[in-house]
């Protein structure tokens, strides 16, 4: 059956049409006399005449398309040697989309292997960098401008003055409500904060504090007691005029709970409680009992106390707890002995906490460069430390997450490039304060080659000095504790209570300023991670780095921080202040 072309013109009526041998009709005279005069048709239904052009707007160039398309299949046809090419195209096609969405395309084994590629900073490439960086360091050895002699900038120091120590009259303390007895838990700082909060809740409650009894730890493993880490004599001396302090219970308390401490009531404390729950909830008890527990006794005082409490913390960490003779007496020396080593540079010297012992890098879960012998080694020593913990259902580790979010420690190598690139040139003297370095030949190689003159305690003290002290981790955190806080420059790399309090306490002894390097370790992960990096570039970071640390070396306490960090305004003011503050107590 034949039909009528709905196009065809008027003079092609009577012709009929196969839909398989006829060709398509041709365009009405008024499409053809415009595309022939050039003049745009503006009718609704031109543009789909035909097939045909509705001036020069998107048919011509779907029409140039269409012809360039035509050409090229066209030579593709007659020189059927261009088909070689297409599987070339297609995969350089294919690593150029890949490319863009960050994978690798890689040709092996006449195959291709695509592999997602690593977000920027999720990497350990620190090596590579310093490899690239390490012949512009040497370049710049034995340098006139060291940046231990500019480090902090004198208009960011604000002369603040310790004030605020509270401080009663020679007078007796009133009839104590009872005794208090706290268990202090954790490493050396942990331990100190406890204690210093004990001291404050003792004087809220107008108690009797007996010397704090040292919980051990099942990671520390430090058997010490109170009197072999602090002077007893000089802290019961500094809080006589506030809280009053004995060695131990009277013979008529201890009775009463049968010679036994453990049969008087522990009273579990939440975190962070305030003074008002002290009052409503632990006072009466006292009373009631004439001695209670709190064990243990970590975290238990809110940060946010009146005055008059905050006071007893000050009196507590700045004054009245000094390490007991033998720790300072050695740590005294260990800290001339640096002054000495320093004397190409004033006297002074660098001192960095280093956190990068396998417990560390193990709790961390972060990956290096150790390949599957780390992995399995850092598998062993969670196992060991943390039973069960890491391998709780739901439990994902994620080291590249953790690294480019600023979780990973540090380190040797890159503490020391940071502050080669700070401007530290290879005559600096450096303390380390760490305990046992994972792979302490490999990684510390690095950061001895750019500070020749790089000290610890082992070295600093001879052997004999330091048996006293051996198989007691807080009595040697004790030593490194002292040399850093006379440190012209500290660098914290990893968080914890040591630098917490550390910080603090040169916030007190210096002005209200920390001297203290923290490192923003976020952008580090990014900055280890480009081994093109230029030398030019990687000192600019560096020394912004450096200068951000300068600025935010005297920060005041904020409602949410700890007084042993930011001592100021409860523990410090400025001259003026002080005058006014001192004459009225």
């Amino acid at each position: 059956m034949h039909g009528y072309s709905r196009l065809g013109n008027g003079g092609a009526t009577g012709r009929s049409v196969t839909a398989t041998t006829t060709p398509s009709p041709p365009s009405s005279p008024r499409l053809r006399h415009s595309r022939g005069s050039g003049k745009s048709n503006s009718s609704p239904g031109a543009g789909f005449a035909g097939g045909g052009g509705g001036g020069r707007g998107g048919g011509e160039k779907q029409n140039l398309v269409e012809r360039l398309m035509f050409v090229i299949i066209k030579v593709v046809l007659k020189r059927r040697g261009l088909l070689l090419l297409a599987p070339l195209l297609y995969i350089s096609g294919m690593v150029l989309y890949m490319g863009s969405l960050n994978f690798d395309v890689n040709l092996k084994n006449g195959g291709v292997v695509v592999r997602k590629r690593a977000a920027p900073g999720t990497v350990y490439r620190s090596p590579k960098v310093f490899q690239k960086l390490w012949p512009y360091m040497e370049a710049e050895r034995n340098h006139s401008n060291n940046a231990l002699m500019t480090a902090w900038n004198p208009k960011w120091h604000q002369g603040w003055k310790p004030c605020g120590i509270s401080n009663n009259s020679e007078g007796e303390l009133s009839e104590t409500n009872g005794f208090l007895i706290i268990e202090a838990n954790g490493g050396l700082n942990q331990q100190r904060l406890s204690i210093c909060d004990a001291v404050a809740v003792a004087g809220l409650l107008n108690a009797t504090l007996v010397i704090p009894i040292f919980h051990l730890n099942s990671v520390w493993r430090d058997s010490s007691k109170f009197g072999e880490i602090f002077d007893e004599d000089i802290f019961t001396h500094a809080l006589k005029n506030n809280v009053k302090v004995v060695r131990e219970l009277p013979s008529d308390i201890l009775e009463h709970f049968d010679n036994n401490i453990s049969s008087i009531v522990n009273l579990r404390v939440k975190a962070w409680s305030s003074t008002t729950y002290y009052l409503q909830k632990v006072l009466p008890k006292l009373r009631q009992m004439r001695a209670v527990r709190i064990a243990p006794f970590s975290n238990r005082l809110a940060h946010a106390v009146p005055p008059n409490i905050q006071g007893l913390r000050c009196l507590a960490n700045f004054e009245a707890l000094q390490f007991s003779e033998p720790i300072r007496m050695l740590a005294e020396k260990m800290v001339d002995r640096m002054i000495k080593n320093s004397s190409q540079s004033g006297g002074k010297y660098v001192s960095v906490h280093l956190r990068f012992e396998t417990d560390m890098v193990a709790f961390s879960c972060c990956e290096y460069d150790g390949g599957e012998e780390e992995k399995r080694e850092m598998d062993i020593a969670r196992e060991s430390a943390w039973r069960g913990k890491f391998r709780r259902r739901g439990r994902v580790i994620r080291p590249g997450a953790n690294r480019v979010d600023g979780k990973c420690p540090l380190t040797p190598l890159e503490v020391g490039m940071m502050l080669r690139g700070m401007g530290f040139d290879n005559t600096t003297s450096v303390y380390v304060a760490a305990g046992n370095i994972y792979k302490a030949e490999k990684y510390m190689a690095p950061l001895k080659q750019m500070f020749p003159r790089l000290e610890t305690k082992d070295t600093i003290a001879t052997a004999e000095e330091l048996a006293p002290f051996k198989g007691h981790s807080s009595r040697l955190a004790a030593l490194d504790y002292t040399v850093c806080l006379h440190s012209e420059v500290f660098v914290t790399t990893q968080g914890g209570n040591f630098p917490h309090f550390l910080m603090g306490h040169r916030r007190y002894l210096y002005g209200g300023h920390a001297k203290t390097i923290k490192p923003d370790k976020r952008k580090l992960a990014l900055i280890f991670d480009k081994p093109s990096i230029r030398w030019e570039v990687f000192k600019r970071q560096m020394q912004d780095m450096l200068h951000h640390s300068d600025v935010k070396g005297s920060e005041l306490r904020k409602p949410s921080g700890s007084l042993y960090t930011f001592p100021m305004p409860d523990c410090m003011c400025k001259p003026a202040e002080a005058t006014h503050k001192d004459g009225g107590s």
